[in-house]
């Protein structure tokens, strides 16, 4: 007779509740980065929606990486906008190595 083994112990709730999980995994994920308030996250976003402004002069104001201010902008932004401004930062940073 075989007995399966798990390597980590389940949380019931995990099996449960899985939205609810990935839930409170984010929000302690989140916890971890900083904790910006409503102003300073306008900023930033204002900032990253500029053609004129790098990921890094945002890192050097704001301490955020170029992957913080993605997410944030994921959080923030509806899907479709996040997408478009993905693509027309991409788009525009093979353009001009300097920029984002």
């Amino acid at each position: 007779m075989h007995v399966l083994k798990m390597a980590k112990p389940m949380n019931r709730d995990v099996l449960l509740f899985p939205s609810a999980f990935a839930a409170s995994q984010k929000a302690r994920n989140m916890s971890k980065r900083q904790i910006l308030d409503e102003t300073t996250r306008s900023e930033i976003i204002e900032m990253a929606l500029s053609d004129h402004t790098s990921f890094d002069a945002i890192q050097l104001l704001h301490g955020l990486s170029a992957d913080d201010v993605k997410a944030l902008m994921r959080a923030s932004l509806k899907p479709g906008s996040y997408r478009a401004w993905r693509k027309r930062v991409r788009d525009f940073g093979d353009r001009r190595a300097t920029y984002k």
